[in-house]
């Protein structure tokens, strides 16, 4: 199976209005041009604000399909949140790679994506926090992404290199014993005991 890598995105920690109180965050990622260096911890020039839930070896990059775009376009556009009627840019969601090819039903934990030029292995669904809900500019945002299960998922860097905006990678299936779509269900009902 083949994807596209439709954007790279990054950001630096910064403080964001949350409830009005200052929050450190790095989820507003924007894109970038040209080849971004990825190492074991992350893209080059990417910052998390809370490494207790973000970053480390095992949650280096985050990753988002870009089919769900549209669905959070249109809730966006309903709750007529500011720049409803504006399309959303990729790294919206807070992810630092947009794909194309590959929803959280067809990724497994051990998956390879392998890119012209690193390797990145799939190790975990990401968990929204109260800063989706800020950035996404409604309440209910979190929960609609636990209702969907569509929470992207985050990749640990096997092979440093570079990433560019429009790389093809192939998926390389690991030993796929356990889903994205499954763990992420299984934590959320072990959280909600």
């Amino acid at each position: 199976m083949t994807g596209r890598l439709l954007s790279v995105n990054r950001a630096l920690a910064a403080e964001m209005d949350i409830g009005g109180r200052p929050v450190l965050t790095g989820i507003r990622k924007r894109p970038v041009e040209g080849p971004v260096a990825v190492r074991p911890l992350g893209l080059e020039g990417d910052e998390q604000a809370d490494l207790s839930v973000h970053g480390g070896l095992s949650k280096a990059v985050y990753a988002y399909p870009s089919e769900h775009y549209p669905f959070w376009q249109t809730v966006r556009a309903q709750a007529k949140v500011s720049g409803w009627g504006e399309p959303l840019a990729p790294g919206a969601l807070g992810e630092n790679l947009t794909l194309s090819g590959l929803l959280e039903s067809g990724a497994w934990i051990g998956d390879l994506l392998r890119f012209p030029g690193c390797t990145l292995a799939v190790s975990e669904p990401r968990f929204p926090c109260f800063k989706f809900n800020a950035v996404m500019g409604f309440n209910q945002a979190t929960k609609l992404m636990v209702a969907n299960g569509w929470c992207g998922f985050y990749l640990a860097v096997r092979e440093p290199g570079t990433l560019s905006a429009g790389d093809s990678f192939e998926l390389i299936p690991g030993p796929r014993e356990v889903g994205i779509a499954e763990l992420f269900r299984g934590k959320l009902a072990a959280h909600k005991r």
